[in-house]
């Protein structure tokens, strides 16, 4: 399958080789090859340094209100402008991001972790067990995800505010909530990986030597699949970044005391006559960052892929 690396079988094996996989330093070169991914990396890591030392050098308190600034645009004061409120919006978008960054890393890395264990439980199985996988995996997949995001936050959202704060409470449910209902395309992807990769001669020649299913996993078949994982762990941050800003612009995120940016998204749709500069940086901010995991992950894609002549 395309996007697919194959390790060297460990000297236990005793079989022909496979494909061997790329070093580092293969990788990154073909990684530099591809433009828009080095130029999106740069970017990227400008904005998520931005967002963790951007307090540092601009200590504005994002709650602090100036009504003789109210709906300023940008000036040196106030580089991004202000809010109807006449709170800083630079300081809000830094503070923001963070949020918003953390979301994305949080609920990837869950959608992830289950993924790779449904995929890998569906491809090492055989007859009921990776059929029931599998029709679990198409159900999720054929429920229309927002309006269960929607209902599942609207039911629990009271009940984890209490257990965990107003901040923490939130953040947890939107997490659980994004990641619990992405992990199906990185299913389907490490079950067809490892359906391919099970058969493999590195793979026969440890199971004959008496190679156990997790040795098998753990040392043959995850690390040649890691290679699509990680592509589509790319993807699946730019989803849940664009999903809490959806859930935020229709109220049922954060709260506007937490001003994600998609938070100040939605605070901004009714000012977008008099003070357009309040959607248009974090309405930036999102599609930027947004584009820039894609073309990362389209970078990896082509990295990893050992067809690809150095």
């Amino acid at each position: 399958m395309a996007g697919s690396t194959l390790a060297s079988p460990s000297a236990e094996a005793g079989a022909p080789a496979a494909a061997p996989a790329a070093t580092g330093r293969d990788t990154w070169r073909r990684f530099r090859r591809h433009r828009l991914a080095v130029a999106s990396s740069v970017l990227l890591g400008v904005m998520v340094l931005g967002v963790l030392v951007g307090g540092l050098v601009w200590p504005v308190a994002i709650d602090e209100i100036d009504f003789s600034a109210m709906l300023q645009g940008p000036s040196p004061q106030h580089p991004f402008g202000t809010d109807d409120l006449g709170q800083d919006l630079l300081a809000r978008m830094i503070y923001g991001g963070r949020i918003s960054l953390a979301v994305g890393f949080a609920a990837m890395l869950i959608s992830t972790l289950v993924g790779v264990a449904v995929g890998a439980l569906a491809g090492m199985s055989r007859g009921f067990l990776d059929s029931a996988l599998m029709w679990l995996t198409d159900l999720f997949l054929s429920l229309p995800q927002l309006p269960l995001l929607l209902l599942v936050i609207y039911l629990f959202r009271d009940r984890l505010k209490e257990v965990f704060g107003v901040e923490g409470g939130v953040f947890v449910m939107i997490v659980a909530v994004i990641g619990g209902l992405r992990w199906m395309p990185v299913a389907r992807l490490v079950r067809a990986q490892f359906l391919s990769l099970r058969e493999k001669e590195f793979v026969e020649a440890a199971r004959a030597q008496g190679a156990g299913p997790l040795h098998q996993v753990t040392r043959h078949i995850l690390p040649n699949a890691i290679g699509p994982v990680i592509v589509a762990a790319t993807i699946e941050v730019s989803a849940a970044i664009i999903a809490e800003s959806t859930l935020s612009f229709l109220g049922l995120g954060f709260p506007p005391d937490i001003p994600t940016w998609g938070r100040l998204l939605f605070d901004a749709k009714d000012h977008l006559d008099v003070a357009p500069h309040w959607a248009l940086f974090p309405g930036a901010a999102i599609f930027l960052t947004v584009l820039s995991i894609n073309f990362i992950g389209d970078g990896l894609r082509d990295a990893l892929d050992p067809r690809r002549v150095l």
